[in-house]
């Protein structure tokens, strides 16, 4: 029985419960009983009896038993708590005449951690290792604010950390730096806007924790995938003045830089953890679901042992209609109070295991999504994938998701990378048609879901694995910094260090290495599907090799916002970029490219002709033409490739003007060659020869 049907069963005039959202309309907020009396309910089957302890604003600590009990879960009316109010649970002495309410004397702030955390709780403090939730009023002026509800086939995604992307920004006040109000800043957000961005995807903001290996190497889990409450801001992400007003400022502030980002149009993503927890495994610390309902919580296997399918000790079990309610409801309350536009799950497999722990397209949490009014209304984006048994399911999530393209991902960088590699040491790259398949947006891939190509999320680089900068200076990952002899992150990262392993001062690998990563961002933005970049790429962000920077909080993973020459001719190649991109799809119908079809992607060889299959299967051949856009637009766009290390006489395809007499015109209006600014704007009538020169990308348009 989810835990919402008990608290909806519940006497309608007793206020909101405590840690969860309102059961039914009309019952009492907390503030509105004259004893801020709270309805405290906690599910914790594996509790006989519960109590929860707490203290208001100086006030002593008081312990009060739950004395009602219903399918698992504890409720009851409690006295004297109002906004700003520390809480936790624990077990309840056993029966024998003790009053409900009773002194909590044995209570110490700096005694470890004798109390757990509210599943539901709305804010966490934490004092050293003591944690407790608070009991906040979540009230904030939300004016005139709206989602900016960009539509998938124009958004471009930029995948940030609220903490790295500030710490270094010259122009932002220090003492904003690294944090909520600091992404939200006039200067970022112009940077932003100026870039062309529609939306960022921050990684994970809910309260978490360091695991127990990087606190004894005097190390953080920078990246924050070690979530300790769903529904709780991670407050160390707000300014010092907020955290030190208490947790409402700390909400305040957090949705203060979403409604400011909203007001330029940029849309808000949460990347979020439901897949574990930051109990660790089965050794590891109590600290909410565990204490309470750990058998209920976790998967386990027949023999009652640990199943683990996220590589953190510990797997949510979605087979559980309580694991799934406390999902839905914490993603329900972010859209609901602090007006999130959409989510990306981590390790998204694990969320969809059935019973017999396989994943299930159909499981009854993405049926749920799917039916929800709320939350089949936002951005819904899978990384799908997890390290069980059939973890990698990409293009298999339904209707309504769209999901991290690593098939584009790996492709993009063999062709442009591993692939160049092979030929300057004098060996054999790959066909040009798996390229070709990626930036037709992987439409096979995603087929059998019934989904479009704007179910592609395309991405070269994320945070996990190097920076685009690092994918062209280094051959192998240098994680030596992360304590773990280089043994953490992955081997297999296809980048191609251009002949020396990372920083050069040769201007003949600077340029080769500038090439590459401009075919890289061309490639990830001119492609159908929905582009993500990794906060820095645009300014050539390095993090010296590490490819695994998830505990460097410092410099190492902090962009750096040193506007230097290269810096700010990266930046301007992806702003316009960015903006053909845009400028191409503003002249196409709204159903393009979900509904592209033959006549709108045609592919051309390097002599104007039709592609046949002979042609897409020979490895030797590394140059292609796509010639796009609706057959009832007047603009059309071609994309012309070479990945050969030679120069190629290409010619454009040919087809007739407007009015069928004569052949049209090509613009060259961008290409990644050291060429662009003095070629930019010429025109060659289709039919006719262009020069490529090697492994550059030529854009045109009729």
């Amino acid at each position: 029985m989810p835990i919402f049907d008990t608290a909806a069963a519940l006497d309608s005039s007793m206020p909101r419960p405590l840690g969860l959202s309102a059961p039914q309309p009309g019952v009492f907020d907390a503030q509105s009983a004259p004893d801020n009396s709270v309805n405290v309910a906690v599910f914790a089957p594996d509790l006989d009896r519960v109590e929860v302890v707490f203290q208001a604003p100086g006030e002593p600590w008081q312990s009060h038993i739950l004395s009602n009990t219903e399918d698992g879960v504890h409720f009851g009316l409690v006295n004297g708590m109002p906004p700003g109010t520390r809480y936790g649970f624990r077990a309840a002495p056993g029966e024998g005449g003790l009053p409900l309410s009773i002194p909590a004397v044995d209570l110490d702030d700096d005694g470890g951690q004798p109390l757990l955390l509210d599943p539901y709780g709305r804010a966490v403090d934490q004092r050293g290792e003591f944690l407790t939730s608070v009991h906040v009023d979540t009230g904030f002026d939300w004016g005139e604010d709206h989602p900016p509800r960009t539509p998938m086939r124009t958004s471009v995604i930029y995948e940030a950390h609220v903490r790295g992307q500030t710490m270094l920004h010259p122009d932002i006040p220090e003492h904003l730096r690294g944090t909520y109000a600091g992404m939200a800043h006039p200067v970022m957000i112009q940077h932003l806007t100026e870039l062309g961005i529609t939306a960022v995807q921050l990684l994970p903001i809910h309260f978490h924790l360091d695991e127990s290996h990087l606190q004894d190497l005097g190390m953080t889990n920078y990246w924050g995938y070690n979530t300790a409450a769903f529904f709780a801001p991670h407050a160390a992400y707000a300014t010092e003045a907020a955290r030190n007003a208490g947790p409402h400022a700390v909400q305040d502030e957090l949705k203060g830089m979403i409604k400011l980002l909203h007001a330029a149009g940029i849309e808000v993503i949460l990347d979020v953890v439901y897949n574990h927890t930051a109990e660790a495994g089965p050794d590891g610390p109590a600290l909410s679901f565990r204490g309470l309902a750990e058998t209920r919580y976790y998967r386990h296997d027949a023999h009652g042992r640990y199943l683990d399918t996220t590589g953190c000790g510990n797997t949510l079990d979605f087979s559980d209609p309580v694991v799934v309610d406390l999902a839905l409801d914490s993603l329900r309350y972010w859209v609901n109070d602090f007006h999130v536009d959409g989510f990306r799950f981590d390790l998204a497999v694990t969320l969809c295991r059935d019973a017999s722990n396989t994943f299930d397209p159909q499981h009854p949490f993405l049926q749920a999504i799917a039916e929800d009014p709320v939350l089949s209304g936002v951005k819904l984006i899978a990384e799908p994938w997890d390290v069980g048994y059939g973890g990698w399911q990409t293009g298999r999530f339904p209707q309504g998701w769209s999901d991290w393209n690593d098939h584009f991902r790996d492709g993009v960088r063999s062709f442009w990378l591993s692939d160049r590699a092979a030929m300057e040491a004098g060996g054999q790259g790959g066909s040009v048609a798996s390229l070709a398949e990626l930036m037709a947006g992987s439409a096979n891939l995603f087929a059998s879901s019934g989904r479009t190509r704007l179910a592609s999320v395309n991405f070269v680089t994320a945070h996990d694995g190097f920076t685009l900068k690092d994918l062209v200076s280094y051959d192998r990952k240098h994680n030596e910094a992360n304590g773990e002899q280089n043994r953490d992150g992955h081997g297999d990262n296809r980048s191609y260090n251009h002949g020396v392993e990372g920083r050069s001062e040769n201007e003949a690998i600077v340029a080769a290495r500038a090439l590459s990563v401009r075919n890289l961002m061309a490639t990830l933005l001119l492609s159908f599907g929905v582009p993500m970049i990794t906060a820095g790429d645009e300014i050539g962000r390095t993090q010296q090799g590490n490819n695994n920077a998830y505990c460097q909080d410092n410099p190492t993973a902090w962009l750096d916002w040193s506007r230097t020459q290269e810096a700010n001719a990266m930046f301007r190649t992806t702003r316009e970029l960015v903006r053909l991109r845009r400028w191409f799809l503003r002249h196409q119908p709204e159903s393009f490219p979900g509904s592209a079809n033959d006549s709108s992607l045609q592919w051309f060889d390097d002599k104007g002709k039709k592609m046949t299959p002979a042609r897409w299967n020979d490895p030797n051949v590394r140059s292609v033409q796509l010639l796009m856009g609706h057959e009832d637009s007047e603009i059309r766009g071609l994309i012309s490739v070479n990945g050969s290390n030679q120069d190629v006489k290409m010619v454009l395809p040919e087809i007739l003007s407007e009015s069928g007499i004569g052949k049209r015109m090509f613009e060259l209006r961008f290409t990644t060659s050291v060429l662009h600014e003095r070629r930019k704007g010429a025109l060659v009538a289709s039919g006719e020869r262009d020069i490529l020169q090697a492994n550059t990308i030529n854009i045109y348009r009729t």
